[in-house]
């Protein structure tokens, strides 16, 4: 019998038709994901093209089409907030009304787009009125600058939120709205703030740009100085304005103007007080002063009396008076120093670049803003040609019908119907349907001669309109030329003068120019906590003995990479993407060795999903380097360093990897050095870096085979040999050493030795001449016989006479050594005991101290003992 309740009567059978069985880790992260590009793309974010968000956009528009021109009456806010959460912006109105003032504030922004009437705030952080009482209606600006030709079908429309309006996706600006104004926004995982730009300025960059676009960035910046604040203040040096229009991020730092003068008084002696005529950009001035007031009465500040508010509409003006005591200078430096008077301005240059948040530098935002300005002009002459060459086509037909008028006149009376007579124009005269109609709906007043001169000249006319439209879109000069001079129109008709000085301090120095070039050591942890070390925390001890921690917690933070080098290297850094990163040394963060150090992700814009696989410390990028990368996977290639001198903030692509692949050994060398890998079983590769093994690659680039590993080996390890001592080995392998020759040369005490280590502890140094040169892809020789089961080789590192070893476990325990008190040892021996390791844990990474600061202090050393008994002992003494 039937089920009476049908297939849906909720049986055990039918669960799974009505419940998705899904991984709720999988379901919460494309949910996150899409609600932080929700809020990205649609809220937080503006776009580069005409740099206003969502919200801004919709409001300009809907006033726009309520007409609210700035030669029309103003309209109550309530109004217009009301238009746009009816038609474009379904959220709360305290969002788009607080959008619709902070548009109309001109200490926000550097040139407001909304004309306000009634209160919209104040410097003093007062709030505005309510909607209901407030008015407002659009600046000329925004009319001529944001919203002209916005029905020539310059830029696309899309359907409102429940598809019953169309709104525009992007404004068609006429001017780097972006960079005029400034933006700030907070998405998911990013946010942005770009400080507000000069008019006069920004069109002078671009024009400058349009007419030469292999303009030099130095050029720019000197069109473009930097930020122009609307309230005008100080900016202290140009470092920080250069390191933010070149990487797209930095700190500039704000001044309010302020001077010392003398107030006189009526009934008491004259005081000097500091006045202060203009603020930082973003800082509250009643809270300025009840800091001020605060520091005073906590003993804080010295030497101020009073303290009032003086501004009034003729301008901004704060009084601290001063005791008779004090010294009015130091005053205000503690000023500076101490209050919001001086401040920084963390400037992030992040915009939407085809939907996408793109980090952008100076020239990137004129250059997104010019592309998108050349794509408005020719989609608005595309528009007018069209609307042109249909009027002309309209014009041919009424011309047509007035050369041959009795004809058409008489067919017209003579049809039964307006059907029939549009049907017998096209068959007997050749018209078209749109030509029919309008000869049919011509007026009789048209048939006199005047009215027929007016539609010849209106076709000439159009004919010149048609081929001057063709030309402007054939000739992409034509286009730029339109648009410098819609610039300078803008530019003599809106035109101000700069209000932010900025202030050469002439120090003329680099950071780099104040940090001492110390031997450092760099440590990424597991956990990606990179910091800076100063080698002399780790004292030079015996072979064999545990060392110190390097880390704070040896349970938790992992070492992962660890090298040493010098302050003034740069330091590059490999994704497992194969992506290259650079940061100046002296950049990481210095810090103890219980630190926890800095998140990596804090110091470069590394995205989440890449982990840095390799660190490498380069003092100059020389034309005859190369950089060695070895994958995963087992393949190498040679590109030259100096392709990446200049590495974007973002990263720059350094190899091509194969899926499942990644980018893990990255060693610098020269065309003729070899190059020895090692594998996880104790073998080893040793061939040279020649254009016959290893032809130089770039950048892009997979590379070739390395090595041929066993069932279940892996690659560990990679060190470079120098030509000089490669060059040795095969004049060696040239006279053909016997293995009696090989085995003495054990005793051999000027180098070069490979050290070999395990993850057990264990290390020995292998002369290098028992490494003999191979071809590339082969198996390789054993370098090292495990004393123990589930041993495996960790490091390989070509030693010369007196390097100085690093030695570092998993759990971060730091050894340093010489060199020389580790044996030499043949391939087949087992080596000694390097470091002593904890309970489950392991060796993982060798380094060498760099050489060039310890020749230094070897000098030194030399030029004591050479020195006078007398003098010898004074540096004793010290």
């Amino acid at each position: 019998m039937a089920d009476p309740l049908g297939p849906s009567s909720g049986g055990p059978g039918d669960s799974d038709d009505r419940i998705i069985q899904t991984d709720l880790r999988n379901e919460m992260s494309r949910s996150y994901l899409e609600y932080a590009m929700s809020v990205i793309v649609g809220r937080a974010l503006p776009d580069a093209r005409d740099g206003l968000k969502p919200v801004h956009r919709r409001i300009l528009y809907a006033m726009y089409e309520l007409g609210l021109t700035s030669d029309r009456p103003y309209r109550k806010c309530a109004r217009v907030v009301g238009e746009v959460l009816g038609k474009y912006h379904p959220h709360g109105d305290t969002a788009v009304y607080d959008a619709l003032v902070r548009m109309a504030q001109d200490f926000s922004m550097q040139m407001p787009l909304i004309d306000g009437h009634g209160n919209f705030g104040s410097v003093d952080n007062d709030p505005p009125a309510a909607m209901r009482y407030t008015e407002s209606r659009l600046k000329a600006l925004t009319t001529d600058s944001l919203l002209e030709d916005i029905e020539s079908e310059t830029v696309d429309f899309a359907d409102n939120f429940d598809g019953s309006q169309q709104e525009p996706t992007v404004l068609p600006a006429r001017i780097p709205q972006l960079l005029l104004n400034g933006s700030s926004g907070i998405a998911v995982g990013m946010a942005t703030n770009i400080p507000p730009h000069n008019l006069g300025e920004l069109i002078d960059g671009l024009q400058a740009l349009i007419k030469n676009p292999e303009l030099e960035e130095k050029q720019l910046l000197e069109i473009i100085p930097g930020p122009d604040f609307p309230t005008g203040g100080q900016i202290l040096g140009r470092s920080g304005i250069r390191e933010t229009y070149l990487a797209g991020r930095g700190s500039v730092t704000m001044r309010g103007v302020a001077n010392i003068e003398t107030i006189e008084a009526t009934g008491r002696p004259d005081r000097d007080a500091v006045i202060v005529t203009e603020l930082p950009y973003q800082t509250n001035k009643a809270a300025l002063i009840e800091r001020i007031a605060e520091m005073v009465n906590e003993k804080k500040l010295e030497g101020i009396s009073d303290i009032r508010d003086e501004s009034d509409r003729d301008g901004m003006r704060i009084v601290v008076e001063l005791r008779r005591d004090a010294y009015p200078q130091v005053v205000l430096n503690n000023l500076f120093k101490l209050t919001p008077l001086q401040s920084n301005f963390s400037a992030h240059l992040l915009a939407l670049v085809n939907d996408e948040p793109i980090l952008l530098t100076l020239r990137k935002m004129l250059q997104v803003f010019l592309d998108f300005r050349v794509e408005t002009v020719e989609r608005r002459t595309k528009y007018l040609l069209r609307r042109a060459e249909e009027r002309d086509h309209i014009l041919l037909g009424l011309l047509l019908a007035l050369n041959q008028l009795d004809p058409i006149i008489a067919l017209i009376r003579a049809a039964s119907d307006t059907a029939t007579a549009k049907n017998q124009l096209q068959e007997q005269h050749g018209l078209t349907a749109i030509q029919s109609d309008a000869i049919l709906q011509m007026q009789l007043r048209r048939l006199t001669a005047l009215e027929a001169d007016k539609i010849r000249l209106e076709h000439e006319d159009l004919l010149k309109k048609i081929t001057d439209y063709k030309d402007i879109l054939d000739r992409r000069e034509r286009v730029f030329g339109i648009i410098q001079e819609e610039l300078t129109k803008l530019r003599e008709k809106y035109y101000t003068p700069r209000r932010t000085e900025i202030l050469d301090l002439g120090a003329g120095l680099e950071d780099i120019d104040l940090i001492a070039n110390e031997r450092s050591v760099v440590l990424l942890t597991e956990t990606g906590y990179l910091k800076r070390m100063p080698v002399s925390e780790f004292e030079s001890t015996s072979r064999g003995t545990r060392g110190k921690a390097g880390t704070r917690s040896q349970a938790e933070e992992a070492v992962k990479l660890f090298i040493s080098c010098n302050d003034h290297d740069t330091l590059l850094l490999f994704s497992d993407r194969g992506v290259a990163y650079a940061l100046p040394t002296y950049r990481v963060p210095q810090c103890s060795r219980t630190a926890k150090g800095t998140p990596v992700v804090q110091l470069l814009p590394i995205p989440r999903e890449e982990a840095i696989t390799s660190l490498l410390s380069v003092s100059s990028f020389e034309e005859d380097n190369y950089l060695l990368m070895l994958t995963q996977g087992g393949f190498i290639k040679r590109t030259p360093l100096s392709a990446f001198s200049k590495i974007r903030s973002n990263g720059l692509i350094a190899i091509g990897l194969e899926d499942g692949d990644s980018l893990t050994w990255v060693r610098l060398a020269l065309s003729g050095d070899s190059v020895l890998i090692g594998s996880k079983a104790g073998m080893t590769i040793h061939f040279r870096v020649s254009d016959e093994e290893l032809r130089p690659l770039g950048r892009t680039a997979r590379g070739v085979k390395a090595m041929n590993l066993r069932l279940n080996d892996s690659l560990v390890s990679m060190d470079v040999l120098p030509i000089e001592l490669a060059d040795q080995i095969a004049q060696s392998l040239e006279d053909d050493l016997s293995e009696s020759n090989e085995n003495n040369s054990l005793n051999v005490n000027d180098g070069p030795w490979v050290l070999v280590a395990s993850a057990s502890g264990l290390g020995k140094r292998v002369p290098v001449t028992q490494f003999r040169l191979q071809r590339r892809a082969g198996m390789g020789l054993r370098a090292i016989k495990f004393r123990r089961e589930g041993d495996e080789l960790v490091g390989l590192k070509v030693l010369g006479p007196g390097e100085e070893l690093l030695l570092v476990s998993e759990r971060g325990v730091i050894v340093r050594t010489s060199a020389d008190k580790v044996p030499q040892q043949s391939r087949a021996a087992t080596g000694v005991r390097l470091q002593k390791l904890d309970q489950g844990d392991r060796l993982s990474e060798v380094v060498l101290v760099p050489q060039k600061i310890e020749a230094d202090e070897d000098e030194e050393k030399t030029e004591q003992d050479n020195a006078p008994p007398s003098q010898a002992a004074d540096s004793s003494k010290d």
